[in-house]
């Protein structure tokens, strides 16, 4: 669809671009909610192998407690004429969202990146310092971002920030968005990487759609940052220019080491150009990697709402049928999720449960572009999650009884024994009632006893001096109080000497 400019005057035509792109024709530019989608695997000629394993049948997942907020979480404020393509991460108590908007004491003038944080996904959202948002990004006034920063997607990896975006240099620039990338230490104050793009459009097919490359999503998992991206032009688009790419690397600028997922799955790339498959027909999505599926879940705008679709970890199947978030729409939906871009983990039921909640716009403002941001949710339930070591990654913090008579922490893929009941309840994020399976397969690496000895150091941190005067770090004193161990005060001197097993702090 050729960009249109609606609305006041000093809107720009970028973002109603992107807005036209996501609210266009949702029906057509997503696939029928039943159809299952299963890639194309390598034949065994290609591979010189045995024939592929046969593709399970998908597994339904039940969906319950519906939700939604009372109203609008988030606004720009000010001369903010649009709010939309959130980005959310749920840390340290709080969920921080960043969106695209536009302030006019944000310049140059276009497209801006806003900042604010609420104690839920229900908001309302604020900047830290009290105002409605916080510009924290903006064009670079010269180059491939020069006027225009949107579509955040930001994750975590360590310490570094990374934040992912949609860029122009001017409006109406034909096949002219790209994807750049910037770094932070705190997710507010941002540093371009580069001087230029790291995904532009492949040029592969030139349609009426002449968005370019954008609309990028990130996640980490095991090493690999994960990149699915809108490109109008890949080869494997519809004919509107729907379709999401997907591209990996180690490298968080992907600069180095990138691998384009195919028909016959990752294989090294030149560069970030291939676009041979499409993993969801759909524009301006979201993702997140669910640990208890054991699968890529990508939120997507369809005539139903947000559409839930699911793919395994080598993306050969979708191992669910889609599970749909009903309500309005007008630009497609930001998942809360954690810093490293994964499925936020059930306090009650980790296993068995996983809460999926998104934020969208909802309606097209008086400028013609989508606003009025709010938040919708549900639980996926009767997960088979804890199935598997992998899968079992969410009980990390965790405890779980144990078969001697005591309770298990689970702590980064292993368990540490504890005695005592009231203990594990000061240190584990809850205590299940049931264990599950894949527990037993995780190594005990400590037991913690009633009764063994507590040092304090100097500046008040308090371990428990385990076997072989192995230190492990607690909350406080009170630990140790009801683990009945004397707290003795040592020099710095001699903390140090001791060899630092772990924590077991909250």
């Amino acid at each position: 669809m050729p960009r249109s400019v609606r609305g006041a005057a000093r809107l720009l035509g970028f973002a109603l671009a992107a807005a036209s792109l996501a609210a266009c024709a949702p029906s057509a530019a997503d696939p029928a909610p039943e159809t299952l989608q299963v890639s194309a695997a390598p034949s065994p000629s290609a591979t010189g192998g045995s024939p592929p394993a046969p593709v399970p049948e998908p597994v339904a997942l039940a969906a319950d407690r519906g939700r939604r907020s009372g109203g609008v979480v988030a606004v720009g404020g000010g001369d903010s004429a649009y709010n939309y393509a959130p980005s959310l991460v749920v840390e340290g108590g709080r969920h921080r969202m960043w969106w695209c908007s536009q302030l006019g004491v944000a310049q140059p003038d276009g497209d801006d990146v806003l900042y604010a944080e609420a104690t839920s996904a229900d908001g309302p959202f604020a900047a830290p310092d009290g105002s409605p948002a916080r510009p924290v990004f903006s064009g670079s006034g010269s180059g491939f971002d020069a006027m225009h920063t949107c579509d955040p997607s930001v994750i975590k990896v360590g310490s570094v920030y990374y934040l992912y975006y949609t860029a122009a240099e001017r409006d109406n620039v034909d096949n002219g968005s790209a994807v750049g990338v910037a770094v932070s230490s705190d997710g507010l104050t941002w540093t371009r990487w580069g001087s230029g793009p790291i995904i532009t459009p492949s040029g592969e097919v030139i349609r009426d759609n002449v968005y370019g490359a954008g609309q990028v999503s990130a996640l980490w998992l095991d090493g690999w940052v994960y990149l699915m991206f809108t490109d109008t032009t890949g080869a494997a688009a519809g004919w509107n220019g729907a379709g999401q790419f997907v591209l990996r690397s180690q490298d968080p600028t992907f600069a180095t080491g990138v691998q384009a997922l195919g028909p016959g799955g990752f294989t090294a790339a030149p560069d970030t150009r291939p676009r041979t498959r499409s993993i969801v027909d759909a524009f301006s999505a979201d993702w997140m990697y669910v640990d208890a599926l054991e699968a890529f879940v990508i939120a997507h705008s369809t005539e139903h709402g947000t559409t839930l679709t699911s793919w395994n970890r080598d993306f050969t199947a979708n191992p669910h049928p889609p599970v749909h978030i009903p309500g309005p729409w007008a630009e497609g939906p930001g998942l809360v999720r954690t810093p490293t871009g994964h499925a936020p983990t059930s306090p009650e039921d980790p296993c068995g449960r996983v809460p999926v909640d998104v934020v969208r716009a909802t309606v097209e403002g008086e400028s013609g572009a989508p606003t009025a941001l709010a938040r919708f949710g549900l639980d996926l339930a009767g997960v088979p999650g804890c199935a598997t070591e992998e899968a079992a990654r969410v009980l990390d913090g965790f405890a779980v009884p144990s078969p001697e008579n005591t309770v298990d922490l689970v702590l980064g893929g292993e368990v540490v024994r504890v005695e005592r009941r009231s203990v594990a309840d000061r240190l584990a994020t809850r205590v299940l009632d049931r264990r599950p399976p894949a527990v037993d397969r995780l190594e005990v690496v400590e037991r913690v006893p009633a009764g063994v000895p507590a040092v304090r150091a100097p500046d008040g941190q308090v371990g428990l001096l385990l076997e072989g005067d192995r230190l492990w770090l607690v909350d406080d004193a009170e630990v140790a109080a009801l683990n009945s161990s004397p707290v003795t005060d040592v020099g710095q001197r001699a903390w140090a000497a001791y060899e630092k097993a772990g924590g077991l702090r909250r």
